[in-house]
This record gives C-alpha cells, sequence and structure tokens, in this order.
C-alpha cells in the first residue's frame, strides 16, 4: 500500500491478493490451454496469441502511463492554477498535507454533470478533476470529503493494480475478436492445407478466450466495487467527518438521477473513475446492473459511513 496518512485497509490488500491470485489460476489455465490449441493447428495461432499479447501489453501501457491525460482530455477538462481556482487549490492542498502525499495536477471539466475523478500511475504523476456541477453543488466541506475519497485512489496505486488486473482479459479480449475475424474472413483458405479440424479448433479458442474475459470481467468488476468502499473509508477517517461525505454522496447520486440519460451515456468512458457512477442510476434493483456495475450501491456506501461514523463516536446529525 501507498506510504501516507491514509488509513490502511487490510480487506483491500487481501481483496486485492485474492483477484490477482484467482486471475493467476486463471491466466495459467489459459496458456495451458492455448498452449494445447498451438500444438494441435501450429504457428498460425501462436501468430494471433502473440500479436494478442503484444497489442494487450501495449494498450496496459498506454493506460496505465497516460491515463491521466487520456481522463482530461476524455472530459474536456482544463488545468487550473491556485489563482484560478483558489478555494478547490486550498482544499486539496489542506488535503495533502494531512495525507503527507505529492498534489495532484488540479483540473476542472465544464459540464453540469456532477462528480469528479482522480487518476494516474503515482502521486508524482496524477491528476484530480471535478466538475463545474460537483461544485455549484457542494459546500467547501462536502468538496473536501469527496476529494479525499478521490486523492485515496492515487495513494493506494488504484490505477496500476487495476491496469495489472485488466491485461488478461484485454487479452482475451483481442483474442476473441482475432479468431472471429479469423473465421470470418479468409480462415478458410488456409485451414483446407493445414487441418481439416482447423475450425473447431479456432472455436475452440474463441470460446476459451470468451470464458476468460467473463471471469475476468467479473473478478475485476468486484475489485473494483470493493475499491470504492475502501476510497469512501479511507477519506472519511482521513478527514474524520464521515457525516459529510455522506451527505455528499447523497447529493451527487440524487442530482446524477436527474442527468438526461443522453448526458449520462457521453460520461460512460469515464464511469469507472468516477465518485458515484453515471450508468445504471435508472434501475438500481436490477441484480446483472448489480454484477457489472464498478460501483457500490449508494445504501452500501451510505451503510459503512454510518458505522465509521458510530466507531468514531460521533452523533448523525440526523
Amino acid at each position: 500500500m501507498a506510504r501516507t496518512r491514509y488509513a490502511p485497509d487490510r480487506g483491500l490488500t487481501v481483496r486485492m491478493t485474492a483477484t490477482m491470485f484467482l486471475l493467476g489460476l486463471v491466466f495459467v489455465a489459459f496458456v495451458v490451454v492455448i498452449i494445447g490449441i498451438m500444438s494441435a493447428i501450429g504457428a498460425s495461432v501462436g501468430a494471433i496469441v502473440f500479436i494478442a499479447i503484444l497489442l494487450g501489453g501495449g494498450l496496459a501501457f498506454t493506460s496505465l502511463f497516460y491515463s491521466d491525460k487520456i481522463a482530461l482530455s476524455t472530459a474536456g477538462a482544463r488545468i487550473v492554477t491556485p489563482q484560478q481556482a483558489p478555494e478547490l487549490h486550498g482544499i486539496v492542498d489542506r488535503l495533502c498535507a494531512l495525507a503527507d502525499m505529492d498534489k495532484p495536477t488540479v483540473a476542472i471539466a465544464p459540464t453540469n454533470l456532477p462528480n469528479a475523478f482522480a487518476t494516474g500511475r503515482n502521486s508524482k504523476h496524477s491528476v484530480l478533476c471535478v466538475t463545474q456541477g460537483l461544485m455549484d453543488r457542494l459546500d467547501s466541506a462536502e468538496l473536501e470529503g469527496v476529494l479525499a475519497h478521490e486523492m485515496s485512489h492515487v495513494a493506494h496505486k488504484d490505477v496500476q493494480v487495476m491496469t495489472y488486473a485488466s491485461l488478461l482479459a484485454i487479452i482475451a479480449g483481442l483474442l476473441v475478436r482475432f479468431a472471429f475475424y479469423g473465421e470470418l474472413f479468409g480462415g478458410g483458405r488456409g485451414r483446407s492445407n493445414n487441418n481439416g479440424n482447423a475450425a473447431l479448433i479456432f472455436l475452440a479458442m474463441m470460446v476459451v478466450s470468451a470464458v476468460v474475459y467473463a471471469i475476468s470481467f467479473l473478478l475485476i468488476r468486484l475489485l473494483s466495487r470493493y475499491r470504492e468502499l475502501a476510497a469512501d473509508r479511507s477519506g472519511a477517517l482521513l478527514t474524520g467527518q464521515p457525516s459529510v461525505l455522506k451527505s455528499a454522496l447523497i447529493k451527487v447520486s440524487g442530482a446524477m438521477s436527474q442527468i438526461p440519460t443522453q448526458d449520462l451515456r457521453s460520461a460512460e468512458p469515464l464511469n469507472a473513475f468516477f465518485f458515484a457512477p453515471a450508468l445504471n442510476l435508472r434501475s438500481p434493483k436490477a441484480s446483472l446492473s448489480k454484477a457489472f456495475s464498478t460501483h457500490p450501491s449508494l445504501e452500501k456506501r451510505i451503510e459503512q459511513l454510518d458505522k465509521i461514523q458510530r466507531q468514531l463516536g460521533q452523533v448523525s446529525p440526523e
């Protein structure tokens, strides 16, 4: 975990370790099956696998080292100086002092969508972005609670963890596409010369890759939901005001539910980074929606914050 004053989260460490272990098992099984396929069909599959690994590694590398720039560009955000946004910078400075961590680049996205995100491979290469909609709706204390949550993602190196965890899913997803298009466009000519069963083998590779992708996807989503709970906990303990973070969460979630669906969908690329999800707000009881969600339910987050408030011996303002 990061060397900051953010409270360590053993539950997060255990879940991260367990997820990586399970993904490792899936990867080993995946490699064994792919080797079997390669031995049965020859070098053509080996080339496909090599290209998928090369592209997957390149995508993961780009995501890790340029996530801050990509996220800012996607959000249409602009970097602001302390002179341009003194109150926002003042809150960030206070949190950095409390957490004993490097100050991230601060940016504002000119959208009415009330949200925030932080990303970057480490605290020296990180960005913290808030939307104008969030700043318009929250008071200073609530905004500090949200930013404490977001900065904990950087302190705990969540971008690194999720990038490493996603690598297998990226490779498996590429293999599914390669196998599908290889069958669709011109695979038959080579198959008739090399192996009469090549079609079945390519189909098997597609199925195995799809299963691996699905398992990896669900494990990563499960870890992502706990990361959000861990960030709530760490942020609340850093500021010592879980009730304020709870108030901010309720305000943001309520405001998000009033945003037009078209605007929410335009924010989909950043959904995993956001403080509150921009999607799946219309059907909170849908089991599939919960399984695929990057964030835990609002009820679960509020329940945890209430528990932290009781542990701190504070009286609920309600």
